[in-house]
């Protein structure tokens, strides 16, 4: 294992452990079910604007039972407007320093993702779910609203007609649905889940650290633009890329039959 800076390796909701280029982040309240405080906040947003300079891919999970049951409850009801203003917008400068980060995230889910633990998984760029998983967003019946960027992040992997019927109702997603709905990108048995993200990240860790750059921050942008300012920047990002020395090598390396063809098997 490689060692964390000082920064890093005294966060006491987190439990931070390298492996080569890949940094694993566990949440660490498994007797709140992993309910995001202020503080657990603050200290997962000081990992993303710290990250090593040589880690190349993270993954995020959750200790316990539960990958994240949402947001502490006790510390909102007594907040004014602009407080909640001004906690809303916390987390969603976390949580765009996750999607927008230097890195690739992946998130392991299992248990309960509901609520804000269902908008932290969707700031993330892969996500593995374990058989337990089952996804809620209870925020209308408990007469609050989404406020970790839900109504943007959600409603893009799920459809603004589901996320409603969740809100609306409390209506809860299994496994089955959310891998069908495109909330999870691969299902695993529980307990397998870690193995199988830590594996992820670690292939796209080998790939060139500019193309994965330019997937996780050109392709979310792409996609809200109209189609002509889109086009213009996919060839901007396609021509930066293969400008990139460690891509030209990458084609060299197939055309000299170094490298493997695409297969069924990936």
């Amino acid at each position: 294992m490689t060692t964390l800076p000082p920064l890093l390796s005294g966060l006491s909701l987190l439990r931070l452990e390298r492996d080569g280029p890949v940094l694993h982040v566990r949440l660490n309240r498994p007797a709140k079910r992993n309910s995001i405080s202020d503080e657990l906040l603050s200290q997962l947003h000081t990992v993303w604007v710290n990250l090593p300079a040589d880690v190349r891919a993270a993954v995020i999970s959750g200790e316990g039972e539960h990958f994240c049951a949402g947001l502490d409850l006790s510390e909102v009801s007594e907040r004014n407007v602009t407080e909640g203003m001004q906690h809303s917008r916390a987390w969603h400068a976390c949580f765009d320093a996750i999607q927008y980060g230097p890195v690739p995230v992946v998130a392991v889910l299992h248990g309960a993702v509901v609520g804000g633990g269902l908008e932290l998984a969707s700031s993330a760029h892969l996500r593995v779910a374990e058989d337990s998983s089952f996804y809620g967003l209870p925020e209308g019946t408990r007469g609050i609203f989404v406020g970790g960027g839900g109504s943007v992040r959600i409603s893009r992997l799920i459809g603004v007609a589901r996320m409603t019927d969740m809100m609306l109702t409390g209506r809860v997603f299994d496994a089955d649905e959310g891998q069908a709905f495109a909330i999870s990108n691969y299902r695993v048995a529980d307990g397998a889940g870690v193995d199988k993200a830590i594996a992820l990240a670690h292939r796209i860790a080998a790939n060139a650290p500019l193309s994965n750059y330019a997937i996780t921050q050109a392709l979310p942008r792409i996609a809200e633009m109209a189609p002509a300012e889109g086009l213009f920047l996919e060839s901007l990002m396609s021509s930066i890329a293969q400008g990139d020395e460690a891509a030209k090598e990458r084609v060299r390396a197939f055309l000299e039959k170094r490298s493997s063809k695409v297969s069924k098997e990936g």
